[in-house]
């Protein structure tokens, strides 16, 4: 028996204080395998030792106590990036900092706690992975959903993300899961089990790497420039900062430095100073610099008292082609839910200054862009959900995602929201355009691959092939639901084992 196994066989009799201050310990290794840092097998060791925590916690509460734990260090640590937008007008929003990551983070564990203790109830084992596979799924709908740092996004940037055009986000992140519960077997003695699992894992691994080998043309496709400007968040509305960051992109947009002009440019999210109503001669002044390309922007617009936050396509004569409000809102950030109730203790989200924020668009849609085919929009936060893009009629041939990651700060956050573009890309079979105010700008191919980017933080434009798109993939078609009967059938044969093994002992 290893020294780890014999350390952690006595949990089952420690204190209520020293379990829950080491699962806060092992779910914060497990969160290192998030972007930026995407040490996989760190995440997979804190998983483990999660699930050997939880394999000695047999009474329901410490289960759930352990889970509840060990989601707070996981989220702790991952979504530290949450205080950023705080800090922007601190002497406004700083002092809720801290209660907004605290608040989040051990909410958020609630889900791990529901999983634990559901694994507790149908018996642990391989009821534990499928448990842990339905609290994701919940955790990824309720209160309108935050899939963001799944487990499965520590593969991201391994070629395991090649299966989420089979299984998307949450079958990766049952391939963790369980994949750490074989590392677990493997040094707590069960060596047969646990390398058969580990080889089974490196075995996932290495197909991935053979078949995203696929060749995607990305040489002869539209060319299409992201436009950077880099504008810090606490400058960008800054009267005396706005125009500076205008002609920055104005500059980008008239650089016509390669052979061939561009057929599509796009700016960032609310990359225009002026409202929609105000900003007929900008947007003209934009059109005549792009050469007459297509231009997409974002803009801020006001319809019947309500405030939307838009995308806009420009076509090549400079007309007014498409308007896409965002559907999906940002709790506390774009529009603050209870708004009166919140109000009476001094809670009015980043938007005060337009009422209680943002008003919700009609809902995810595609939009016809000429020769560059159907492009379905994303403003920022819609492109961590893939359930929003696998409701649209009709499919797309891009995606197309503007956003300002500037309220991110420039540690953990933009990297993973980058991350997410590319799983949602793999997932989909579809390539994607991202462009971000502050980074991290990308051509995404149909694999989740960065064919192109400009970096966090710097102020530059970059030119790229706009790459094919994929057949529909085997997830676009069949979602969570094959992942989540899995998940289930296993829930039910350990449930099943655990009456077995009860009838025995009578």
């Amino acid at each position: 028996m290893s020294p780890l196994k014999r350390h952690l066989g006595n949990s089952g009799n420690w204190g209520a204080w020293r379990l829950t201050a080491t699962s806060a310990a092992t779910g914060g290794l497990a969160a290192f395998g998030q972007a930026p840092w995407e040490l996989w097998p760190l995440s997979m060791a804190g998983i483990a030792l999660c699930y050997g925590l939880f394999s000695h916690a047999l009474e329901l509460k410490r289960a759930a106590l352990t889970g509840w734990a060990s989601g707070t260090g996981y989220f702790l640590v991952s979504l530290a990036w949450i205080v950023e937008p705080f800090l922007v007008d601190a002497s406004r929003h700083g002092w809720m900092a801290p209660f907004a990551l605290g608040l989040l983070c051990s909410g958020l564990a609630l889900f791990w706690a529901i999983s634990f203790a559901l694994a507790r109830v149908f018996g642990g084992g391989m009821a534990w992975a499928g448990a842990f596979a339905v609290g994701e799924w919940l955790r990824s709908w309720a209160f309108t959903g935050f899939p963001w740092a799944q487990t499965g996004h520590s593969l991201i940037d391994t070629s395991a993300l090649y299966w989420a055009s089979w299984v998307g986000s949450l079958g990766l992140s049952m391939i963790m899961v369980v994949s750490s519960m074989g590392l677990w077997y493997l040094i707590s003695g069960r060596k047969a089990l646990g390398s058969s699992v580990l080889a089974g894992f490196f075995a996932i691994m290495i197909l991935g790497r053979f078949f995203e080998l696929e060749a995607i043309s990305d040489d002869s496709g539209p060319l299409v420039r992201l436009v950077q400007p880099n504008a810090p968040q606490h400058e960008k509305w800054d009267p005396d900062k706005a125009h500076v960051f205008y002609q920055r992109q104005m500059a980008f947009t008239r650089a016509f430095a390669t052979a061939d002009r561009p057929d599509l440019v796009v700016w960032p999210e609310l990359s225009v100073p002026l409202p929609l109503s105000r900003s007929a001669k900008v947007l003209e002044a934009i059109s005549e610099a792009s050469g007459n390309a297509r231009v997409v922007l974002g803009i801020g617009r006001k319809d019947d008292g309500k405030y939307y936050n838009s995308l806009v396509h420009m076509d090549g004569k400079g007309d007014l082609r498409d308007i896409y409000d965002k559907s999906h809102l940002v709790p506390f950030g774009e529009y603050v839910p209870f708004a009166n109730f919140f109000g009476r203790f001094g809670v009015y989200g980043f938007t005060a200054e337009i009422d209680s924020g943002y008003s919700a668009g009609s809902g995810s849609r595609l939009i016809e862009m000429g020769e560059l085919g159907m492009a379905l929009p994303l403003i920022c936060y819609e492109g961590v959900f893939a359930r929003d893009i696998a409701r649209v009629p009709g499919r797309a041939d891009f995606l197309l995602l503007i956003t300002n990651d500037a309220w991110f700060g420039d540690i953990s956050g933009p990297y993973q929201h980058l991350a997410q573009a590319r799983v949602r890309s793999a997932e989909f079979g579809l390539p994607m355009v991202r462009v971000a105010n502050t980074g991290i700008s990308a051509m995404i191919d149909a694999r989740g691959r960065v064919l192109a980017s400009l970096p966090l933080g710097e102020a530059n434009w970059i030119d790229a092939r706009l790459p094919d798109p994929l057949p529909p993939t085997i997830y676009s078609r069949a979602g969570d639901v094959p992942i989540i009967s899995l998940a289930l059938f296993l829930m039910g044969i350990a449930l099943r084992r655990k009456q077995v093994k009860a009838s025995g002992n009578q």
